[in-house]
């Protein structure tokens, strides 16, 4: 009897974690807010507080929620990171994983730019262009760009002209979603303005300026989220 209650127990939380999951999604919630409190999530999903607790748990996993002691829980990513193919979901500070997957951008994508502009094709350059175009569009419309920041980054990586690299494209969009997540349009004219000089660049077959507009990018969004940092600490002290 004690196993199938803790089987009916897990299926409960499970179910909802799936409803918050879904609240947070469709109320919305966005990046950033706070979430109703335990005792009115109590209320709306009519379980006990031990199962909302559970819930909760489960998606600062998924890196979904963060709580703040003393300030209640936000919302830091509307994408489970669960199916993560690397595993990071499980690191609870997405700010240090963030920090450290940056620390692993410099060392790739400045070479992968520079290797793209060197080994692209006609329709590669065109493929990158419109990805380019694609997330200013979204971005200066107030649309959700993040998917396609992703696929500007992943169709870099993969005009390298390099196989093995294609097999690090995981990294790259982990690493561009965590951030994106993170500081929703914070950067907003300094991705598109390195965003097109990175295109540029590539398309003009320019190696040494692709490297150094990558280089540029992941140091705006680094020295950005290390500002983020400070201040979390800040309001956490």
């Amino acid at each position: 009897m004690h196993e199938i209650e803790k089987i009916e127990k897990k299926l409960l939380v499970s179910q909802v974690e799936e409803e918050l999951f879904r609240y947070i999604v469709e109320e919305p919630v966005n990046i950033g807010e706070k979430i109703p409190n335990e005792f009115e999530l109590v209320e709306r999903f009519g379980v006990g507080r031990s199962t909302i607790r559970e819930a909760v748990k489960v998606l600062v996993s998924k890196g979904v929620l963060e709580v703040r002691r003393g300030s209640g829980t936000y919302v830091i990513s509307t994408q489970s990171l669960e199916d993560d193919p690397l595993g990071l979901a499980k690191f609870e500070d997405k700010y240090k994983l963030a920090l450290e997957l940056f620390d692993v951008r410099l060392m790739l994508e400045p070479e992968i730019a520079a290797m793209a502009a060197k080994n692209a094709e006609k329709e590669d350059c065109e493929r990158i262009g419109f990805l380019c175009d694609e997330v200013e569009r979204l971005y200066r419309s107030g649309e959700n760009h993040i998917e396609k920041d992703i696929a500007f980054h992943a169709c870099i990586a993969r005009c390298s002209g390099n196989r093995v690299v294609e097999t690090l494209i995981p990294i790259i969009d982990t690493a561009v979603m965590t951030f994106a997540n993170l500081t929703s349009r914070l950067l907003m004219q300094e991705t598109l303005d390195t965003h097109r000089a990175v295109t540029e660049s590539i398309q003009n077959g320019d190696v040494v300026g692709a490297k150094c507009a990558m280089i540029m990018h992941i140091t705006y969004n680094r020295q950005r989220l290390l500002k983020l940092m400070e201040e979390r600490d800040v309001q956490k002290n």
